[in-house]
């Protein structure tokens, strides 16, 4: 079927981006890309499997993982699966995490800590990107059991999606804010006084 020049246009335009306005400040960082085989009646079909996660650097974050016969094409497959798998996160005072995080996926297990400012992200590889592509400026990570990129990012997001800021967690008690961060306030005194 034969397109016309305008559709051809609007296809160019996309490609470009020309469409994507609202995704311009999105920040898309490779993870991991890998070569596969099939292998067929005539030998080995080879294509390419790419690991990508994106992120507003504001709170949001999404990855996805795309493969084709070229790398280009598996990017792009992977970046378009990311944006639509975008999940909001918490950052207190949008530079570190609310509480520290615990996320396993198979037989990788991450641990995340929030940390005071001035820190950095201290933590390696996909959790690194993961991380970079939230907006989290503070933070330490550890990585234990498998060093697999699929099962790192993964366990990460499962970190990340048990994050909560202390008006989601007042909410659900059906309190107030601050009997929430006071409570934290008085423990932290009180142990304090203890020792």
């Amino acid at each position: 079927m034969a397109r016309g020049p305008e559709q051809r246009d609007r296809r160019d335009r996309r490609d470009r981006g020309g469409e994507d306005r609202a995704d311009s400040d999105i920040v898309e960082k490779l993870v991991f890309i890998n070569r596969v085989a099939a292998t067929v009646k005539g030998g080995r079909r080879f294509s390419f499997a790419a690991l990508m996660v994106v992120g507003d650097q504001k709170g949001r974050v999404g990855f996805g993982h795309g493969k084709a016969r070229e790398v280009p094409e598996a990017i792009r497959k992977a970046t378009e699966e990311a944006k639509k798998s975008m999940i909001r996160v918490p950052l207190r005072e949008s530079r570190t995490l609310h509480h520290d995080g615990v996320g396993r996926w198979g037989a990788g297990k991450i641990t995340m800590r929030a940390a005071p400012a001035g820190t950095g992200i201290i933590a390696g590889g996909p959790m690194r990107a993961v991380l970079e592509a939230l907006g989290v400026q503070d933070v330490v990570g550890k990585r234990m059991g498998s060093s697999n990129p699929y099962n790192m990012v993964r366990a990460t997001f499962e970190a990340l999606k048990q994050q909560a800021s202390p008006r989601q967690v007042a909410a659900k008690r059906g309190k107030k804010v601050a009997d929430i961060i006071g409570r934290r306030a008085d423990a932290a005194g009180a142990e304090a006084a203890e020792a």
